[in-house]
């Protein structure tokens, strides 16, 4: 059964929220009776796609265009959600990118040019940074919380490349350092799933997700669904909990 909470009155930005654990977040926050701004990046008609589908089940989405990745734009994104939301209770940094289809080997470094690690990173890890630097003194009035998508390559399981990794790790030590920067007016965790069934991996061959589902303990990959409704519980629970990261992964070994 769904975990669900009060949340009227409440509102929420969540990046990246086009597809995938964005939208399924986005969703599941409104569903509970928040004011989302979903964002979504310029041009990707997936956005107002997205915005009308949530609109019409009845949730109070508005749209938030921008790139959460891009310095001004970022900024501009979300001074434009806090104008229309009116106040900032919930934060969900989880716009990512792996800037590859298919996995890069780790001991092809060639393969990891400065612009590949740049274009990584600066989604990643300096996008989640932006916003949330943007958003805080909302947060702070509101006694709001920031949940970050991090990653399971983050804690040292490999991902889609070194750069991809690495970024992650990054996000996770960012994670903790906002939790004691915005203490104790704002809560800062994160979430790090592992292989979740999105449009980003929709055409891998299905031999690399039974590769996963055989190592991990639910023995089945994740939905977006499912980690939405970890982000809910760090956003709108957990009172007590700052500066974690929470795992979901099936229980991969």
């Amino acid at each position: 059964m769904p975990i669900s909470a009060d949340l009227r009155g409440r509102t929420a930005l969540v990046t990246g929220a086009a597809t995938g654990i964005g939208f399924a977040t986005a969703r599941l926050l409104g569903s509970c009776g928040a004011r989302v701004a979903l964002n979504y990046l310029p041009g990707d008609p997936r956005g107002p796609e997205a915005v009308v589908t949530l609109a019409a089940e009845g949730l109070d989405i508005v749209a938030a265009e921008g790139n959460a990745s891009a310095a001004g734009s970022c900024q501009a994104m979300v001074r434009a959600a806090l104008d229309r939301l009116g106040r900032l209770d919930i934060l969900v940094n989880n716009a990512g990118t792996t800037g590859t289809v298919e996995p890069i080997p780790f001991p092809d470094l060639d393969a990891m040019t400065d612009a590949f690690w740049l274009a990584i990173v600066d989604t990643n890890l300096v996008g989640p940074f932006r916003c949330s630097r943007e958003a805080a003194p909302a947060l702070r009035q509101a006694g709001g919380a920031i949940v970050n998508t991090c990653s399971v390559a983050g804690l040292g399981r490999r991902g889609s490349s070194i750069a991809y990794a690495a970024s992650k790790a990054g996000l996770i030590n960012l994670t903790k350092s906002l939790a004691r920067a915005l203490a104790p007016q704002v809560r800062v965790n994160g979430v790090a799933p592992g292989l979740i069934e999105t449009p980003l991996n929709a055409a891998w061959p299905e031999s690399r997700f039974a590769m996963t589902r055989e190592r991990t303990i639910l023995a089945r990959t994740g939905r977006p669904e499912e980690v939405a409704e970890a982000i809910l519980f760090l956003a709108a629970g957990a009172s007590y909990v700052t500066g974690e990261v929470l795992v979901v992964d099936g229980g991969s070994q």
